[in-house]
């Protein structure tokens, strides 16, 4: 897709800092710094919209992402399927954060199950 920035990013079209590359696949830095030392973006070589349209890609993406996350001893491994769950970039891409004990960096969700276990207290009252 022409107006993909992650086809161009992995057709060399369009500049990023690139971690690792696969024949199907690239790592690459956020532009943003992302959200943790070590962050980084697996995305395939192929447009696929999101992790529930092309089984094969995503279970390849995966697997680039689990080589990376085997070279820490914590982390999480994170993607995305829709605007409602977050997904910013319809281009398939998983994101590998390095985490350590302490490090303070709550999950996408944690606000948002913090507000809902308050309120369902609150009505439970």
């Amino acid at each position: 897709m022409q107006s993909c920035v992650f086809c161009a990013i992995a057709a060399g079209q369009a500049a990023a800092d690139i971690v690792r590359r696969w024949p199907d696949a690239v790592a690459i830095r956020p532009r943003s710094g992302g959200v943790h030392p070590g962050h980084l973006l697996v995305i395939p070589r192929q447009h696929v919209a999101d992790a529930g349209t092309d089984p094969d890609v995503t279970a390849a993406v995966m697997h680039r992402a689990a080589e990376l996350m085997a070279e820490h001893p914590a982390a999480n491994l994170i993607t995305s399927k829709g605007s409602a769950a977050t997904q910013t970039v319809s281009h398939l891409h998983v994101h590998v954060v390095p985490r350590e004990a302490g490090d303070d960096l709550p999950l996408p969700w944690t606000p948002q199950h913090a507000a809902r276990a308050a309120a369902q207290n609150g009505a439970s009252k």
